[in-house]
């Protein structure tokens, strides 16, 4: 019997999923939680040995006890935009400045005026984010010179791990792409953006496709995860496009609405020979880990993160079924949690404000709101911004006739049917669930040759779910409260700014 392993690098934790592409069904999956360190109310950094290291606790749990020779291939899915510095012996100079990190609010705006807002989106699919690869290094250029000057390379989260397995040095297409750096149409790092930045174009790394065969698994690496050395391992990608690959996206005409650590809506577009793709300053075009595809990526910081910040904050970290009890208790509140509406903000925002400085805030907070109702607060809130995002990202000109919900809201019943409410759309899950860390298989098997391409991998694999439909008087409570969400930020972004002033 044929394996394939796929891993993704989460912001939370590393999983592993041991794939069965005879079966087309999971074998068994593993995670492994790791920090994120704030060493100011800014900054969102991880240790790049912490993801190593819960890799292999991962691996070694699904593995334990299976025939490990059987594994013809590795893939990976991985966290975007993250910045990871390499010595010349390919060791991490620093922590990696993840994508929830803020400190770069200032060189975005820097960064867009070398070329122009207009010139910057049609060459990199996107205007620069805080948290984005290209600003942070702009970052460490003015505040740190000495640490860049002493980066050999620089790599993305997922890339890092795959160094530590294969000993190569590499990035792919997808994972490129979010960086703010990349030209998406000629799929390479765009000089023209590098050098107005002033910034070191020997650090980039090679760029792949996500398909491609990036190396094999030396012994040292073999010997930690306890699995043959020589073992093929793909390039993989970024971990939206694994999650589409996991969910069949690889043709448009197709949506997904993810609500991981952030929250994500995913349409595969195709490019209109001799027209430019199309581009909005509060969404991302980037390369799609299928050949000759794109997406329009729309984008917000805090999705299950807020879901996280209650849990922990409610003193439930080390509670084994946290989640199932945030989930039940909000189930028993009724929809727009008793007046409370939640600005999911914690981190800045991304799409639609581009808002470094925007922050968390619960509007309507009485003496009677339990934590039921916050925790029924922090789903709304989250889904009305997903909501937002997916009404710009389809008034980009995309098209849609399905909604996959993906992530770990669509696993939860109560936060899966106030999305259908808010969004007034049935929203359909696929059958296997882990849908990065199963894209990330179904890229192995491709390079495995199990495979003939993501088409045969998609069309013997994806299996459709259940379907999840909007109530209509439901709606219409989440519609009025969604235009009531929607005047809020403008109202605030003062307040906002004036209050992060006074964070650090």
């Amino acid at each position: 019997m044929t394996l394939l392993l796929g891993i993704d690098i989460g912001t939370s934790s590393a999983k592993a999923v041991l794939f069965d592409p005879v079966a087309n069904r999971i074998i068994v999956t593993a995670g492994q939680e790791y920090p994120i360190h704030h060493p100011t109310p800014d900054r969102a950094e991880q240790n790049p040995e912490d993801w190593w290291q819960a890799v292999v606790a991962a691996v070694r749990r699904v593995t334990s006890g299976r025939d490990v020779t059987r594994i013809a291939g590795i893939g990976f899915s991985g966290q975007m935009h993250g910045v990871t510095l390499l010595d010349s012996a390919g060791h991490p100079l620093h922590p990696s400045i993840i994508w929830a990190d803020q400190r770069s609010a200032p060189q975005v705006t820097e960064l867009t005026n070398l070329l122009g807002a207009e010139s910057y989106a049609r060459i990199a699919g996107t205007l620069p984010a805080a948290g984005f690869m290209g600003p942070t290094l702009l970052w460490l250029k003015q505040h740190d010179p000495a640490l860049l000057e002493r980066a050999h390379q620089v790599i993305l989260p997922k890339d890092y791990v795959r160094l530590k397995m294969t000993g190569e040095i590499a990035s792919d297409v997808s994972d490129a792409a979010a960086t703010g750096l990349f030209d998406i149409t000629q799929r390479d790092w765009s000089s023209a953006i590098i050098r107005h930045a002033g910034l070191p174009e020997h650090i980039f790394p090679a760029i792949k496709s996500s398909l491609a065969v990036a190396g094999y698994v030396q012994a040292a690496a073999a010997a930690e995860l306890g699995i043959p050395a020589g073992t093929m391992v793909v390039t993989g990608c970024a971990d939206q496009p694994a999650q589409a690959v996991g969910n069949g996206l690889i043709r448009p005409g197709l949506a997904s609405v993810t609500t991981g650590s952030g929250g994500q809506v995913f349409i595969p577009i195709a490019r209109t020979p001799g027209q430019d793709l199309p581009t909005d300053p509060r969404l991302h075009v980037f390369n799609h880990a299928a050949p000759d595809l794109w997406y329009i990526l729309g984008a917000i910081l805090s999705a299950g993160l807020s879901l996280r910040w209650l849990r922990d904050l409610t003193g439930l970290a080390s509670v084994p079924d946290a989640y199932s009890i945030l989930s039940a208790e909000a189930a028993a509140v009724p929809a727009g949690a008793g007046g409370l509406i939640f600005l999911p903000y914690l981190t800045g925002e991304r799409t639609p404000h581009m808002d470094a400085l925007a922050r968390g805030a619960f509007i309507g907070l009485s003496a009677h709101h339990t934590r039921g109702h916050i925790a029924r607060a922090v789903m709304e809130g989250v889904s009305f911004a997903l909501r937002q995002t997916l009404e710009i990202s389809r008034g980009l000109g995309a098209s849609a006739s399905t909604i996959i919900a993906a992530g770990g809201a669509a696993e939860s019943d109560v936060w899966r049917s106030i999305q259908a409410d808010v969004f007034g759309l049935p929203l359909q899950r696929t059958r296997l669930k882990e849908q990065a860390g199963v894209g990330a298989s179904l890229l192995a098997g491709v390079g495995a040759g199990v495979y003939r391409d993501l088409d045969d991998a998609c069309a013997r694999t994806v299996q459709s779910g259940p379907i999840t439909e909007p109530d209509p008087q439901r709606h219409a409570r989440y519609d009025a409260l969604y235009h009531h969400f929607l005047e809020l930020y403008p109202r605030l972004k003062g307040d906002f700014a004036r209050l992060s002033a006074n964070s650090t």
